[in-house]
């Protein structure tokens, strides 16, 4: 149906949604394909709408133009979900998932028993489903709780739509909120970006000048200023100067420094930022990282403290029994690294690969096997885990599962006052855990026992705020052993020589002979040259030549997101190539998703026991039940569609989402388009993924210029000096 709408003189579209032809998760912007009663043709529409999907009735409100590329359009200012009209609407609406417990068949059979009442009986008397053959009461149950849900979120999106947001977040404020959702946003809709991890500031804000709240307000000031503190938190830093942080939210706020001055006394006096010196220069802190950093250290001066939790032997002593025992052979500087650890409390053990950590840590567990004592071995990611589990024999777990989170508190099980019943705790990939996670398990180790943190400085850090192994080492705080030496059998890697001779400026040698290697560099002469070398060497060429499954064994690991060779565009084509034929197939969020695709868990899921960073690949799709499952290594995780927004496609993802992990082979693009990335730890981190085969896709400047590229700018943290302050004496009060 197409009307004048009386909004600002604009046409009005209504009609079911046939296709999406495309949708962005982060702006709402989509491309939508509608069956509109009149035409024969289908209308394109272009605007922002929330998680549309086929089946969904939309009236859009906006005005006709005449695309160059793509003809004629209707260009939407507002697209809003409502109940269809027509027979047919209602059966592809109630058939297209967004109903759990109802898919094409039972949608088919409600249409025809209830015919345009249908929505009413769902609604009113849910009871009366049951005449429907087939249709028991546990189905009824999860008809019933998915439209009242749909209900809350139809609601929902109309409020936000009125004050000007298209956003695809509807159902995360109903998850959080409740019914209260439109009272707590009309309150103070800056709550928003403090509650809901996938709502920023931007969109809190721009709901907010629609209700009318000033924009030179306390309020507004507050939030911004929080905001841009956790703007540069995503960006590892713990605290900002203080000048800057006032400079930095006025501009970003549109408001005079004045006013900022004084919301930031406001923030102050209610303990939400900390005000404290880093090296004579006044800072803020985020009120949860400060705590954080300052539970850190007292927590590792608490565990410093005491005896050692074994007594029947001499570190010094014990070199002859492991050696004879285990059948290792140890090194000099090996024999020194289990020395130091059997003697110290707290101690740390860092190096690249292919210098024997974990022949270390083999040697040092089997003497404290000898002893009896109960020992904890956790890693931050399960993949980290795994591979800590296979090169020791002994039981490894995420931090996470170790520490026993409990989602409905959202908070650890183990802690103080319930410690990990231990005397030895290993934390492996240590550069990866934040400043808070690592308070968090450290505040667990009881008081007698040792604990041993073993990384590799020389890694990006980790991707959350803080950068607790390197401020650890710089503190000199802590007992340390640096390892350099390369093992025989490691240097036979390219692989391993060439991550030490990029970690120190030098640009990796190439294979010589002509029999298969571990480590390839293959030039491009452009970034297009680039983009069709990378898809044919996954496609075809280290498929055939290698032997390696093109989805499960091989991954690319990109420098970012965007771009024609960032993550995004690199998905979409792969899948094409690699699972195109796939069926059946569900789009949400601007993904589509079928049996057999590789996909990423983007965020911490507690509930589900899956974490940022997780890979797996989807094994079911049932749109009769609105669910998608993803088994991620032996565990099978299910989701509802509407909360797709969780995963993303995996053949490509970041070189930083690929932390802590290892795969079967690796290939890394570096183009020159990505030039304000490319540093020396970014290319060191994504070649030490790969376990039996690397190949780097580059342009030979890019290549160059990342080798060369030593500039990472230093996180504005203050463990280190923490950790040397010998007035911190205070850790009984933990």
């Amino acid at each position: 149906m197409i009307e004048q709408s009386s909004e600002s003189h604009m046409e009005r579209v209504a009609g079911s949604v046939e296709r999406v032809t495309y949708h962005s998760e982060e702006t709402g912007f989509s491309v939508l394909r509608l069956k509109v009663r009149g035409k024969r043709d289908l209308v394109t529409v272009v605007g922002t709408a929330a998680s549309p999907a086929p089946g969904e009735f939309m009236e859009c409100v906006g005005s006709w133009q005449n695309d160059r590329t793509h003809g004629m359009q209707f260009k939407a200012s507002r697209i809003t979900p409502v109940a269809p009209t027509t027979l047919e609407g209602i059966e592809r609406y109630l058939g297209s998932g967004l109903v759990k417990g109802l898919g094409p068949h039972y949608a088919k059979k409600l249409v025809r028993a209830f015919g345009d009442s249908v929505f009413d009986v769902i609604e009113q008397e849910p009871e009366r489903l049951l005449e429907v053959p087939g249709i028991g009461e546990k189905r009824v149950a999860m008809i019933k709780a998915s439209w009242g849900d749909q209900k809350a979120v139809r609601d929902i999106m109309v409020f936000l739509q009125s004050h000007g947001v298209g956003t695809a977040r509807a159902w995360r404020i109903y998850k959080i909120y409740g019914e209260e959702a439109i009272a707590k946003v009309s309150e103070n809709p800056y709550r928003l970006s403090l509650d809901i991890e996938s709502i920023g500031f931007q969109t809190a804000d721009t709901i907010a000048v629609s209700l009318g709240i000033d924009r030179n307000s306390i309020i507004r000031a507050e939030a911004g200023i929080r905001h841009v503190l956790g703007t540069l938190s995503l960006e590892g830093h713990c605290a900002v100067p203080e000048e800057t942080l006032i400079a930095e939210s006025s501009k970003l706020l549109g408001i005079d420094v004045p006013i900022v001055t004084e919301a930031l006394a406001t923030e102050k006096a209610q303990g939400n930022i900390i005000a404290e010196a880093i090296e004579g220069e006044a800072c803020i802190f985020l009120s949860q990282l400060y705590q954080a950093e300052k539970n850190l250290a007292l927590g590792l001066r608490r565990l410093r403290q005491g005896i050692l939790p074994w007594e029947a032997f001499d570190p010094h002593d014990i070199l002859p029994w492991i050696e004879r025992e285990t059948s290792l052979e140890l090194s000099p500087s090996q024999r020194s690294a289990v020395t130091m650890v059997l003697s110290s409390k707290v101690s740390i053990i860092t190096g690249g690969p292919g210098v024997g950590k974990t022949t270390i840590l083999r040697a040092i567990l089997s003497v404290l096997r000898r002893e009896k004592l109960p020992v904890a071995l956790c890693a931050p990611t399960g993949r980290a885990a795994k591979r800590l589990t296979e090169s020791t024999g002994l039981e490894a777990k995420t931090i996470h599962r170790l520490l026993e989170f409990d989602p409905k508190a959202f908070d650890f099980r183990r802690g103080r006052g319930n410690p990990l019943d231990v005397s030895f705790v290993v934390v492996d990939e240590t550069s990866m855990v934040d400043v808070v996670l690592m308070q968090k398990l450290v505040a667990a180790v009881p008081d007698h026992a040792a604990i041993v943190f073993v990384g590799d400085i020389d890694q990006l850090p980790s991707v959350g705020p803080g950068a607790v192994l390197s401020d650890m080492i710089e503190s000199e705080a802590i007992p340390t052993v640096r390892l350099t030496e390369i093992f025989r059998q490691a240097a036979e890697s390219l692989i391993i020589v060439n991550a030490h001779r990029i970690n120190q400026g030098q640009l990796p040698q190439a294979a010589e002979g002509e029999g298969l290697a571990d480590f390839y560099v293959v030039s491009a002469t452009s970034a297009d040259d680039l983009h069709g070398k990378l898809l044919q060497l996954v496609t075809e060429r280290i498929p055939k030549r290698f032997g390696f499954h093109p989805v499960r064994d091989i991954q690319v690991l990109a420098p970012m997101n965007r771009g024609g060779i960032g993550t995004k565009a690199l998905n979409s084509e792969l899948q094409a190539a690699l699972n195109g034929a796939a069926e059946p197939r569900i789009s949400r969020f601007g993904s589509v998703f079928a049996p057999g695709d590789k996909v990423i868990q983007m965020v911490n899921n507690y509930d589900k026991e899956v974490f940022n960073g997780d890979i797996g690949l989807v094994e079911t799709v049932s749109a009769d039940e609105g669910t998608l499952t993803v088994l991620y290594d032996r565990h099978l995780v299910e989701y509802a569609f509407g909360e797709l927004d969780e995963i993303s496609l995996a053949y490509a993802t970041t070189i930083h989402k690929s932390q802590g992990s290892e795969y079967p082979a690796v290939v890394i693009p570096l183009a020159m388009q990505h030039y304000t990335l490319l540093e020396r730890n970014l290319v060191y981190t994504a070649v030490t993924r790969g376990k039996k085969l690397v190949v780097i896709v580059a342009e030979p400047k890019a290549l160059a210029m990342a080798v060369r590229n030593c500039r990472s700018k230093r996180r504005l943290t203050s463990l280190a000096s923490r950790l040397r302050d010998p007035g911190m004496q205070d850790w009984q009060n933990l």
